[in-house]
């Protein structure tokens, strides 16, 4: 792996606080994700199933760990079974965790080959009554292809019918939506990371680069710091493009006058940063661009001093869009009629702001985190206002990451990435 070895303290920690939630005599299982193929003997880069690496620090394909904590067998109560490696793979593939590396980086005793998963399982199956299966129950997931953990699910239940069934994402969903100090530190790594990236393409920007030319200036600076890339699909959308809130072609030449919307975060870890920026081609910001910018600035500063210990998500979204109505109609794309005819199911505000202002953020972009539930102190949330008018040709998007404390403003990871439009204008020049 690219990145720095990570404390074991942490995944120690993180299986304790699971299976201090699990039913008494249950037992748990996770996966690695699949190395999925494109053709012929090509594959995409592997990358872990976030859930198993939360748990064991295994970042490595074909892994399974199981979790038994009232397993009569102390050996038995944690086991991380292993893809056996060798010569013949250390010398084509590279070396994979040996019993004793695994245990250095997962904090767990009991590692067995996986050509011993099933008679393995069979012993410790006899000995529990509740099987905890892995779905992904995201509010934002659409899965059309069958997973690693689906095909195991299905092999465990139709071999041990008998046995109760649970599920161990809504588990996962609160423990992964708080963060450790740990994994605060590993997000501000890669937050640091994106900030080193934006500077570099600040001093490069100039009319007539193409927005894939960006991109590459980013990978460049995320690769030298030990990342992986970046933490999503990234979007460098010039002039127009910015209204098109997916706009991953990346594929347009980027004209002076326009602006350039970047949404782009580099991970670290397998952690996430999430960060956009928007700003001028030709290095400064023409008045109405100013005027909107600054607009969209001052929103993404009050909605951040919403997120408090205790905030609710829908209600905050509520006071978000009357902090947008009120600089809409100070810029002259909403009048009072706009608002008194609005549809509550869809208030006017979002003609020029159609999206949600924040989302966890951790392992994944969009993280783990139960939305009906008030906000904890150590919740990584982004801040992301934006105002899009395509009859103008541009569109603004400002996005942060920031920590929830226990009281008072939440801590902004990207305080340090320039934002105001004077520094970015100095910068460019």
């Amino acid at each position: 792996m690219k990145y720095n070895s990570i404390e074991k303290t942490l995944f120690i920690k993180n299986r304790k606080n699971f299976t201090a939630l699990m039913k008494p005599n249950s037992l748990a299982v996770f996966n690695s994700n699949d190395i999925y193929p494109i053709s012929a003997d090509s594959t995409m880069p592997f990358e872990q199933h976030r859930d198993i690496f939360y748990l064991s620090g295994v970042d490595q394909e074909e892994s399974i760990l199981v979790l038994f904590p009232d397993c009569p067998k102390e050996k038995h109560r944690e086991i991380l079974f292993l893809k056996e490696t060798n010569e013949h793979i250390a010398v084509w593939e590279g070396e994979k965790l040996t019993k004793e590396k695994a245990f250095e980086t997962s904090g767990i005793k009991t590692v067995y080959w996986l050509q011993d998963m099933e008679k393995t399982m069979f012993e410790i199956m006899t000995q529990c009554e509740t099987i905890y299966i892995n779905t992904n129950e995201h509010y934002r997931a659409t899965v059309e292809t069958e997973t690693r953990e689906d095909r195991f699910t299905k092999w465990l239940k139709d071999k041990y019918p008998a046995h109760a069934v649970a599920k161990s994402n809504p588990i996962l969903q609160r423990l992964r939506s708080v963060k450790d100090q740990i994994e605060l530190d590993l997000i501000q790594n890669a937050c640091n990371i994106t900030e080193k990236g934006f500077r570099r393409v600040l001093n490069f920007v100039k009319p007539n680069v193409w927005e894939y030319n960006i991109e590459a200036e980013f990978m460049h600076e995320f690769l030298n710091n030990k990342s992986k890339g970046f933490a999503y699909t990234p979007i460098i959308a010039s002039g127009n493009n910015a209204n098109v809130l997916h706009y991953i072609e990346n594929n347009q030449q980027c004209k002076a006058g326009d602006l350039i919307l970047m949404d782009v975060g580099a991970e670290y870890a397998n952690y996430s940063s999430d960060m956009t920026r928007t700003i001028p081609v030709s290095g400064r910001f023409t008045d109405r661009q100013k005027t909107v910018y600054n607009a969209v600035l001052r929103v993404k500063n009050k909605a951040t001093k919403l997120l408090i210990s205790g905030t609710d998500w829908a209600d905050y979204h509520v006071e978000v869009g009357k902090l947008m109505t009120s600089e809409l109609l100070d810029l002259g794309l909403l009048d009072k009629a706009d608002i008194q005819n609005e549809n509550a199911d869809w208030p006017a505000y979002k003609k020029y702001f159609m999206h949600g202002t924040s989302h966890h953020m951790g392992l994944d972009t969009h993280d783990y985190g139960i939305l009906t539930e008030p906000m904890q102190a150590n919740m990584v949330f982004t801040v992301e206002p934006g105002i899009y008018i395509p009859d103008e040709g541009f569109g603004i998007r400002l996005e942060d990451d920031v920590v929830i404390q226990t009281q008072g403003e939440p801590f902004n990871l990207m305080k340090n990435i320039p934002i105001e439009v004077e520094e970015i204008e100095d910068l460019m020049s």
